[in-house]
């Protein structure tokens, strides 16, 4: 049974607590198509803030999200995402949601703790969670990106989650890796002996793999939104 199949018999607790559709969220456009972001100092962190928020707020939705696969200019704003002295990895590899700092994110299905980590620095995770499931026999894990310090003291390696539990919040600009608040949502087939880090981003090179080994997180939110790739 592969992945995609497997998601059609599987019941997904939302990640954020509810269904993320056309009534709560907007597709947000990072992407280097985006010209507004080319006029915008990446790497004020107040100001990429404030562009969030306020298309947010012109959508009157409280999220915003996107980015699978998205080749994104904002990550030329840290040294965390350079291949050498010109070239930088750019294409996302999750799906963000963008929120208020303090709004709850939710274990999507039964799992374990794989690992965690406060993956500090400007433009990098911060503090970070990554689950471990079984769906229909095969192993798949799932990463939270950019959550608060704190959420870091009540979990440990191995702890048993259920679909539902809380995982976390979405921490604040200094502590989440200087971000607007937001999750990085990604799965992940094969750690590849990892723990508490894996690539969010990759370079144009690299996409093939990535892309296999990181399916659409979509196939988890069932957002209609979001188009799902194959």
């Amino acid at each position: 049974m592969t992945m995609d199949q497997a998601r059609f018999e599987t019941s997904f607790f939302p990640v954020m607590g509810e269904r993320l559709d056309s009534a709560n969220s907007f597709v947000i456009n990072l992407s280097k198509d985006n010209g507004v972001l080319a006029n915008l100092n990446l790497t004020d962190s107040a100001a990429f803030s404030s562009y969030v928020d306020r298309s947010r707020e012109e959508a009157n939705k409280p999220y915003a999200i996107g980015g699978y696969l998205e080749d994104r200019m904002i990550y030329t704003r840290s040294p965390v995402f350079a291949m050498d002295s010109a070239l930088f990895r750019t294409i996302h590899l999750g799906i963000d949601i963008w929120s208020l700092a303090g709004t709850l994110v939710f274990c999507p299905l039964d799992g374990t703790v794989h690992s965690l980590q406060d993956n500090a620095g400007f433009g990098n995770y911060g503090p970070t969670v990554i689950v471990e499931h079984q769906l229909r026999g095969l192993r798949i894990y799932s990463l939270y990106g950019h959550l608060a310090k704190s959420d870091l003291m009540a979990l440990r390696p191995g702890k048993y989650l259920s679909a539902g539990d809380v995982i976390g919040r979405l921490g604040i600009d200094e502590e989440n890796g200087n971000w607007p608040a937001h999750l990085h949502f990604q799965l992940i087939n094969d750690m590849e002996g990892r723990s508490g880090d894996y690539p969010g981003v990759c370079g144009s090179t690299d996409l093939p793999y990535y892309a296999a080994n990181c399916p659409d997180p979509n196939i988890w939110l069932n957002c209609p939104l979001l188009r799902s790739r194959p």
